[in-house]
């Protein structure tokens, strides 16, 4: 659909088709808020059960950031991955928003090291962490 400019209008796309447009995986960004305000950041993930999973390092901005102390309790984060092709000014975006678990018990670390989920930046990222989404939307603009 089109405005009276003749620009595309974006469409909503079902949470169903998000994780289907996700599922691939590749690079996301992780939003949380921090005392110095939000902050962004670019991850590796992959889509495993249902969740988003990706790893980072111990004593990072995340592990420092999304550890409430309390068993439990989790920080709620936003995730987002867009597919943009700047030459055709198409493309979808899908938001994600839920609470970051840290992987911790044995039986979920299994579980986690079996989606081989592989960082791109250096060093240890040993660290997992899983997004159960709450809510999924997503937009796409396509011309007609």
């Amino acid at each position: 659909m089109e405005d009276r400019a003749g620009a595309p209008m974006p469409e909503e796309i079902s949470a169903e088709e998000c994780l289907t447009l996700i599922s691939p995986g590749g690079v996301g960004r992780v939003g949380f808020g921090t005392p110095s305000g939000p902050l962004i950041l670019p991850v590796n993930y992959t889509v495993h059960q249902g969740s988003v999973l990706f790893r980072t390092a111990f004593g990072g901005p995340m592990d420092q950031q999304l550890d409430t102390g309390l068993r439990g309790v989790e920080f709620k984060v936003a995730f987002e991955v867009d597919h943009i092709d700047p030459a055709s000014r198409e493309g979808w975006s899908v938001l994600i928003q839920g609470a970051a678990h840290r992987i911790s018990s044995e039986e979920e670390l299994t579980a986690a090291k079996a989606a081989a989920v592989e960082p791109w930046a250096g060093g240890e990222r040993r660290l997992y962490i899983r997004v159960t989404p709450v809510q999924i939307t997503g937009r796409r603009i396509v011309h007609a």
